[in-house]
């Protein structure tokens, strides 16, 4: 959903929550939590993980508001980055195996789903699998771009690699989603004709 023209930008929103505004507050975790949680959990692949990266990448742009320079970059483009720097941090955590109680499966939904829903879960499902199955650079590569749809010097900004970089990056990991994939065309409700 984009902003109206008359919006404030998320620059004035940071500026106005350091001076005390709570609106702002509210209005840009409207804007910006979402993104963060779905950034941290196509690069995770774990809700809870995600949740817990969203929330901390958020707490840290309040604390770090009042220090905010507006202009000196993007409201988004920093968020995004603290949240790809705490998504390394879960995953260097994991390796060192520490046990977490929200590795317990939540209790499946009783209540049957519409064959679209289930149909759309199956395909996010696998989309997800696969993009687990990319080296870690690729898949915040692909997530940012085809999934947040992110212009590739944006997304330089963001992982602070060239545009070239960010296209290599990308078309490797289409390439190898591909790949993933293929085989599973009439599984996932995709007929050729």
């Amino acid at each position: 959903m984009k902003d109206s023209p008359a919006a404030p930008t998320d620059d004035a929103l940071l500026v106005l929550f350091a001076n005390g505004e709570q609106d702002a507050a509210r209005t840009l975790t409207w804007r910006l939590a979402p993104r963060a949680f779905g950034v941290a959990f196509r690069v995770l692949g774990d809700r809870a993980e995600a949740e817990d990266v969203a929330q901390e990448a958020m707490m840290r742009l309040w604390r770090m508001a009042p220090d905010w320079q507006p202009g000196t970059a993007r409201v988004s483009t920093w968020l995004y980055r603290v949240v790809l720097n705490l998504c390394l941090d879960v995953k260097r955590r994991r390796r060192g195996g520490m046990a977490r109680l929200d590795d317990v499966p939540e209790p499946a939904d009783p209540q049957p789903a519409a064959v679209e829903r289930m149909q759309q879960g199956l395909r996010m499902d696998a989309l997800q699998r696969a993009l687990m199955q990319l080296p870690e650079r690729q898949r915040q590569a692909v997530v940012l771009r085809h999934l947040e749809e992110l212009s590739n010097p944006r997304i330089g900004e963001i992982m602070d690699i060239s545009t070239e970089a960010v296209e290599s990056l990308t078309a490797r990991g289409k390439r190898a989603l591909g790949r993933a994939l293929a085989g599973r065309r009439e599984e996932l409700g995709y007929s050729d004709g």
